[in-house]
């Protein structure tokens, strides 16, 4: 699968060979990574293809006498994402004061370069806020790269974010290039921060403090521009008092906090947000509606929507979807949420606590580098033994040498 894109030589970084090209993909500029022959000018237009390979070239297309070539399988995807989302801040929609207030911030911190916590539920639109700042950032003409933390396996966040050396873990078969050296000159969004674990919490407070990071299988620090755009549905700071989360790390991300409200504390939105939709997903589904159902409105506007604009989103495609009729109406029955099944109390408090345990015992072996024993080890941090402690690591299936480099 491939992305065709056309646009215009802007500067090339270089006269022979494999360089870096400034192109102008239509407003939205962007480096190019172009094999010319000998020299090329400023003005011609290219094509380049957009592929999904990692490392490779699959594909390459000719105008006149210059080949260009796939850039980085991040960069690529960051491209295509920031060229559907180019009018993003337009999608945020509503009129109500709360979501006044969230965007009156958006205006006065977006010109910086501060770091941004973005707090809220799940679906009241923390990556749309994120887009919006990064938009009218002196940084908008550069990626945008949004990393969901909680997404990614544990074992692999590490090299998602900082990148590889070759042989730096089997399966590394040549260097790859992380989010935060793709995103340089740009903003990192990080959702769903408050999943990280305690190794990667560490690695993340050492970037944002010193502004460099380390490729996995590397000691040689790479220095990276980047803003960092965090956010969590999480309480970070409930986190913190659990020993889950680095108050240390809060502190760097909390420079400016921006809370998003939820749905139900907006219901004066809901009208604005339906219309939007139906409009949307009707030209999708290549239906018009004059109307939508009074009744359903109401029935739409009572509703505490626990999954938030996302929730509204879902359930007004499917009304477009199913409905028959120019009079859009929404089934009250989807909205009556089912009572979840609840463990036993013993079942529960018993994985709560072997999380617990599983959190602590991370916790200590990151402080002491992954070393079990001796006077600095994580035994002795926890007071318990050394023979003790390595059956509970393996009884959790904790891999302590993740956190040899912490």
């Amino acid at each position: 699968m491939c992305l065709a894109t056309r646009g215009k030589i802007i500067e090339f970084n270089g006269t022979a060979g494999m360089r870096m090209a400034k192109v102008d993909f239509g407003g939205i500029t962007r480096q190019a990574c172009v094999e010319y022959l000998p020299e090329a000018d400023i003005g011609d237009y290219v094509i380049v293809h957009v592929g999904m390979a990692i490392g490779k070239v699959d594909d390459a297309v000719t105008v006149g006498t210059y080949k260009y070539l796939d850039q980085l399988h991040e960069e690529n995807l960051a491209l295509k994402e920031e060229i559907d989302h180019a009018s993003m801040f337009e999608n945020i929609v509503g009129s109500s004061e709360e979501l006044g207030r969230v965007l009156h911030q958006v205006t006065k911190v977006a010109p910086s370069d501060s770091t941004v916590l973005i707090l809220g539920e799940t679906g009241t639109g923390k990556e749309l806020i994120a887009r919006a700042i990064h938009k009218r950032s002196k940084r908008a003409d550069r990626l945008f790269i949004g990393v969901n933390c909680a997404a990614i396996p544990p074992s692999l966040v590490a090299s998602e974010l900082f990148g590889h050396e070759k042989g730096a873990f089997t399966g590394a078969t040549e260097r790859r290039l992380g989010r935060f050296e793709a995103a340089t000159g740009g903003t990192i969004f990080l959702d769903e921060i408050g999943d990280l674990s305690p190794e990667i919490q560490v690695a993340l407070l050492r970037v944002l403090q010193e502004r460099e990071i380390e490729r996995v299988g590397s000691n040689k620090p790479i220095p990276v521009d980047v803003r960092v755009i965090a956010a969590t549905h999480h309480d970070l700071n409930a986190l913190v008092a659990e020993g889950r989360f680095r108050e240390d790390l809060l502190y760097r991300l909390n420079v400016v906090p921006i809370e998003m409200p939820p749905l139900r504390d907006r219901v004066g939105d809901i009208p604005l947000l339906v219309a939007y939709f139906v409009d949307r997903f009707g030209k999708r589904a290549g239906k018009k509606f004059k109307t939508i159902d009074k009744k359903s409105m109401k029935v739409v506007q009572a509703y505490a929507w626990p999954g938030n604009v996302r929730e509204l989103q879902n359930v007004i495609e499917r009304a477009v979807i199913l409905s028959d009729s120019d009079t859009l109406s929404v089934d009250e029955t989807w909205l009556k949420r089912r009572t979840p099944q609840v463990a036993s109390p013993r079942l529960a408090l018993n994985g709560a606590l072997l999380r617990q345990e599983k959190e602590m015992i991370e916790t200590a072996l990151c402080a002491a580098g992954g070393i079990v024993g001796g006077p600095t080890g994580a035994a002795a941090k926890l007071g318990i033994p050394r023979e003790t402690l390595n059956s509970k690591i393996r009884k959790l299936g904790i891999n302590r040498h993740l956190f040899k480099n912490s």
